[in-house]
């Protein structure tokens, strides 16, 4: 049996979705804080159990007759170790042999301050004795394509990168990289630094923007502060703002490039190319 926590989120619906081509569905369960809301995996014939991160009773439960377990990270910043820890207790209760981690790139090295959570985590999974695979999963692009229709609205994608360099991939290829350790042999206790083949810098985002819409969209290089105060004032919350501020100040170093290709020689495949998100993203 295999198990997925966040199931219903973006990540977690496309790795049970890609591990049924795999694997049969009565072999695995998606792991959901609220099943209610998994109607649809449901419907594809996969096991839905309640497992809340906060709640360590349904952890067990969910976990029961699992032997590998893709742990895919919390959301929350701050919160983060003590839910991933309540999990891999969960897991080693019940008898999991493989749990996979979803962490980040360099988790062990990098100065983001989403790090410190990841590479706690990593190494009280690595205490515990069980066989491990750490997924370092790099920048999303998402994280910059979902945010096209302000960028066109306003002909600007704004940022505090400088000329720093994304190495991201797609939720897609991070998700499938996932199928591959869990349906496949030979990962076990190996750590995976996981980027995209074709880095970019916001500006060549722009760029492709501009080229794929026949509109001129430039970029906006702000301070720190200003902008932070623009996702604020939308509504997002002061902690997730510094995340996003943080990952482009972090970024301008060079902290979110990388010249890995674990990640295409996990797929087998060229990762998801910058045109190709952005062409995805405006038809979406």
């Amino acid at each position: 049996m295999i198990a997925i926590t966040g199931a219903n989120g973006n990540l977690g619906r496309l790795v049970v979705k890609g591990l049924l081509q795999v694997v049969a569905a009565n072999q695995i369960i998606a792991a959901v804080r609220s099943p209610e809301k998994a109607g649809d995996l449901r419907a594809l014939g996969v096991q839905i159990r309640e497992a809340d991160y906060d709640r360590p009773e349904t952890l067990v439960e969910a976990f029961n007759g699992v032997e590998q377990l893709l742990l895919i990270s919390a959301v929350q910043p701050g919160e983060r170790f003590r839910q991933h820890r309540a999990a891999i207790d969960a897991a080693m209760r019940t008898g999991v042999k493989l749990i996979v981690y979803t962490s980040m790139l360099r988790a062990d090295t990098s100065n983001l301050i989403l790090a410190d959570e990841h590479n706690r985590t990593e190494t009280y999974l690595k205490s515990t004795g069980v066989d491990f695979v750490v997924l370092r999963n790099g920048w999303y692009i998402e994280n910059h394509t979902d945010g096209l229709a302000t960028a066109l609205a306003n002909s600007a994608i704004n940022g505090s990168a400088g000329q720093g360099r994304f190495a991201s991939a797609s939720r897609a290829d991070y998700a499938d990289a996932a199928v591959t350790v869990l349906s496949q042999p030979g990962h076990a206790n190996q750590t995976y630094e996981l980027a995209g083949d074709q880095a970019y810098s916001l500006a060549e985002l722009a760029e492709e923007v501009s080229k794929q819409t026949g509109r001129t969209i430039v970029y906006n290089h702000l301070p720190a502060a200003d902008y932070e105060a623009a996702p604020m004032g939308f509504g997002l919350p002061k902690m997730i703002a510094d995340v996003v501020v943080d990952a482009d100040l972090k970024a301008s170093v060079g902290e979110l490039d990388s010249a890995s290709r674990d990640l295409s020689r996990l797929l087998g495949r060229s990762t998801t190319t910058l045109a190709e998100a952005v062409k995805a993203a405006l038809k979406g």
